[in-house]
């Protein structure tokens, strides 16, 4: 196959988590697909190892890079997305927001430093990603970014009130992108997965694992390539006249309820679950 023969030869693509997890195989078929990319995430060296396995990989004369960064800093998102416009000859034209984290406590017992931490890397993460590099896809004539939302902007997940927030906000976030970007030839959509086997997973009890599969129509737990091969489509001109749109990838578990996290927060919180905090 021949570069020419590459769906998206000659694009280039920026990449926020992408040296693990669902970023990683969302990078992977960008690269096997003749993207130059450029991958960014807070740890070089597992930047560095996924930078490498990436390049191995790369077709058609495709570039890999990566970028240390912390999404919720503006200036160190905007010194990525710069090395990102670099990397490959054409500008920049796809993007994947797909930094996140979460945690596990009742609405009562957070504080304001846990909140202000989940909701700086997901939404605020997000939105500096896609406000830098939407403004680099804009000038490079257009293209696509897609935000890795969850099955917890659909359904409530109790004890993870910061996390579902902010990802009810970037599927919010996403609309009004999509709405303003568009007469810039820039689309705009998310993803919502649901329980995929990432390192991140690992850290689930089995109990709370049953529980995931017990309210999925389609009952396995998810993969990162179940993930990775949505937002491709959405990247892709596959899907050219697709854009704002919250789209679930998750067995059907929207459909039902949120997991149930009560076990696992009683035990680390005690009586606070049932809302009972004692004076100070």
């Amino acid at each position: 196959m021949t570069a020419s023969d590459l769906p998206l030869s000659g694009q280039s693509a920026f990449v926020t988590g992408g040296a693990t997890g669902i970023g990683l195989e969302c990078a992977r078929r960008l690269v096997d697909d003749g993207a130059s990319v450029t991958i960014a995430g807070r740890r070089e060296d597992r930047l560095q190892a996924s930078r490498d396995e990436l390049a191995e990989r790369a077709v058609g004369g495709a570039e890999v890079g990566y970028a240390v960064c912390d999404v919720g800093d503006e200036d160190q998102v905007r010194a990525a997305v710069a090395s990102a416009v670099g990397t490959g000859p054409h500008g920049l034209h796809l993007c994947v927001a797909s930094a996140g984290g979460g945690g596990v406590g009742p609405i009562l017992t957070t504080s304001l430093e846990e909140w202000n931490r989940i909701v700086g890397t997901n939404l605020t993460g997000t939105f500096l990603t896609f406000k830098h590099a939407g403004a680099a896809i804009a000038r490079s004539g257009g293209g696509s970014m897609v935000a890795i939302s969850s099955i917890a902007a659909a359904v409530t997940h109790r004890f993870m009130a910061p996390y579902c927030v902010s990802k009810v906000a970037i599927d919010a976030l996403v609309r009004n992108l999509a709405d303003e970007l568009g007469v810039a030839g820039v689309r705009v959509n998310s993803v919502r997965p649901g329980f995929v086997e990432t390192e991140l997973m690992e850290l689930v009890d089995e109990a709370t694992r049953a529980d995931y599969l017990s309210i999925m129509p389609v009952s396995r737990l998810g993969e990162p390539a179940d993930v990775a091969s949505l937002v491709r489509f959405l990247l892709g001109s596959e899907s050219s006249w697709i854009t704002g749109t919250n789209v679930s990838v998750d067995g059907g578990h929207h459909l039902r309820r949120g997991p149930n996290f009560e076990p696992v927060a009683r035990m680390l919180f005690g009586d606070a679950v049932d809302g009972v905090i004692p004076e100070a």
